[in-house]
């Protein structure tokens, strides 16, 4: 096994899982669906695609800065009314869409060298624009980390990782979460279908703390 280390790295980001009607929420971490979905662009895959292979990869988070939680909002005219299907040109509909400001994350994918080693070379040289939740929002440094496709199980991948971010609480603990096979909070962002089917189903995750004493330069690099 391996682990693939990815940087999320942008003044805004959005992870939603439970958006519903006009609002969309963002979770305070990466989501897996949107990881695996920003894999997809890089690969060049479709949303009509299987994603099997992907989304059977253990993901992790290590989060270098908390981001703030923020709101904006987006306007359409024209909406249908559901009784008639007809469109209203008269009425106006707000939709409240949450997001995190200044927010870095160090993502963590593990699974098989080879499948990983595919992802590695996408994400070097993407087939599709790579956004971090929205299309809109780019990431402001390279989402690929040369080197950091390694020989270690994917906890101690992330805790030896250097700092995304040179600031005053490099010595503090970073949060984190893994993904854990029976236990944990439940995330509903795992993908079990394309993504065009918009089916999504549980998984556990577990609280992870990162200390600065873990993190050096990995020696084991995988080939």
């Amino acid at each position: 096994m391996a682990t693939l280390l990815l940087q999320l790295y942008g003044p805004m980001q959005s992870w939603g899982t439970t958006s519903r009607y006009d609002e969309r929420d963002t979770q305070l971490e990466p989501s897996k669906s949107g990881v695996i979905g920003l894999v997809c662009a890089a690969l060049g895959r479709g949303r009509e695609n299987a994603v099997d292979d992907l989304a059977a990869l253990r993901m992790g988070v290590r989060i270098d800065r908390e981001g703030v939680v923020m709101r904006d909002y987006q306007t359409a005219t024209g909406a249908a009314i559901a009784s008639s299907g007809r469109a209203d040109t008269g009425r106006t509909v707000v939709s409240p869409r949450y997001f995190l400001s200044d927010a870095v994350f160090l993502v963590g994918l593990e699974g098989q060298h080879g499948l990983l080693e595919r992802v590695d070379q996408a994400l070097r040289s993407p087939r599709w624009p790579l956004a971090l939740g929205r299309k809109s929002f780019a990431p402001s440094k390279p989402v690929h980390l040369p080197g950091a496709l390694l020989t270690l199980p994917l906890v101690e991948a992330l805790a030896a990782w250097p700092d995304l971010v040179d600031d005053t609480l490099a010595d503090m603990p970073k949060r984190g979460f893994v993904e854990d096979i029976s236990e944990g909070s439940v995330r509903l962002d795992q993908p079990i279908a394309a993504f065009a089917l918009r089916k999504f189903g549980p998984r556990f995750v577990k609280p992870v703390l990162f200390h600065p004493g873990d993190r050096h330069a990995p020696e084991q690099a995988a080939a």
